[in-house]
């Protein structure tokens, strides 16, 4: 007879202190609470009829047999997130005398609020490569929770990319190596640790492959616009706007705007720029390539290096961890601090250090 009962080895409730007292603190989904009343009441009518002999079971008789389909109600149909109300998480990699265990990257992925972070456009392309990141090395690391709320988290952002057609090229890599990994873990089945049914991993799979084609088949809506537009600034304005850029994609993005953008985006000192603020001189001589004229290729150069080397990355809003309190936080959301000078303990965290704060 299955024990159904709250496991012994959970760490136990977390509280907060308010000023009515100390409350208890869960995690929460209102979706999932109107789930429960309305399955509760079914449940409590339930009753099972047999193939042979058409019995009717008692409810109390079939405690068990509702209670498991609950669960697989929850766990098949659920769409929504579960979050936190706190958006910062403790990251502690062996156990204490106050703390036993360790943080998983599963945990953190399910703790910090990317859902949200999403919506953020200083947060998106922080998101998107982090997202990226874990496909191509940490899929099999992640729980079963952690996996749910990763591709919720990945279905939202491709249906904000459809709907205000925003970043579709760095979607449409994230998906390209997602679907890559899956397919080499689904054809090694056995071989590596793939947390979940197989069928449910195909399920995925097939859901990318609908995702890509419609990101493939995405018609970009022409802007309608009587006032000002790109086209009308000086020239001056639309270079300075082009050394802005830190991505060589996106310069040749915008080059295909109009002919005047083609001919600024084609400026042998514009990609010369991009190459030294994202390259050493000494990568340089190793990776020469000149043009017929005999002159150096910076625009080639930026590419082939960018094969060889990683570039440098920029977001505009990142996580960040405090060196004091060992605690990972989006810096607007903060955290509770016991540092004298907070502000000379907080580190911004790239996603690669993300994944590295993780690898025991």
């Amino acid at each position: 007879m299955p024990f159904l009962g709250q496991d012994w080895r959970s760490p136990g409730w977390r509280w907060i202190k308010t000023e009515d007292g100390w409350k208890r603190c869960e995690s929460f989904s209102p979706e999932l609470e109107d789930e429960n009343s309305q399955l509760n009441d079914n449940i409590s009518h339930t009753v099972i009829l047999t193939d042979d002999e058409d019995e009717i079971y008692r409810t109390e008789d079939c405690e068990f047999a509702a209670k498991k389909r609950k669960k697989d109600h929850f766990r098949n149909n659920t769409k929504s997130q579960c979050f936190y109300r706190e958006k910062w998480i403790y990251v502690h990699k062996e156990s204490t005398r106050e703390r036993h265990g360790y943080c998983t990257l599963g945990e953190a992925f399910n703790r910090l609020d990317f859902s949200s972070a999403i919506q953020d456009i200083r947060r998106f392309n922080y998101v998107v490569k982090l997202l990226q990141l874990i496909a191509k090395s940490q899929l099999t690391s992640l729980s079963g929770a952690a996996q749910k709320n990763y591709f919720n988290i990945l279905d939202k952002i491709v249906r904000k990319v459809l709907e205000d057609q925003h970043n579709p090229r760095l979607i449409k890599d994230l998906l390209q190596d997602l679907s890559s990994t899956l397919c080499i873990l689904i054809r090694g089945v056995g071989k590596s640790v793939l947390v979940g049914n197989i069928n449910i991993w195909i399920c995925r799979l097939e859901t990318i492959l609908t995702w890509q084609q419609q990101l493939k088949n995405l018609q970009m809506n022409k802007q309608v616009n009587n006032g000002l537009t790109l086209s009308d600034l000086p020239l001056h304005m639309l270079n300075n706007i082009l050394y802005r850029f830190s991505d060589g994609w996106d310069i040749i993005m915008l080059g295909q705007v109009t002919p005047t953008l083609y001919m600024l985006s084609e400026d042998r000192q514009l990609w010369k720029k991009l190459c030294q603020y994202h390259f050493a001189e000494k990568q340089f001589c190793r990776h020469l390539i000149l043009s017929e004229k005999g002159h150096i290729d910076w625009k080639l150069m930026y590419f082939a290096l960018q094969k060889c080397y990683p570039i440098k990355e920029q977001y505009g809003d990142t996580l960040h961890f405090c060196r004091h309190c060992s605690i990972l936080f989006w810096k607007d959301t903060g955290h509770p601090c016991t540092a004298s000078d907070p502000d000379t303990c907080f580190m911004p965290v790239s996603p690669q250090h993300f994944i590295d704060l993780f690898k025991f």
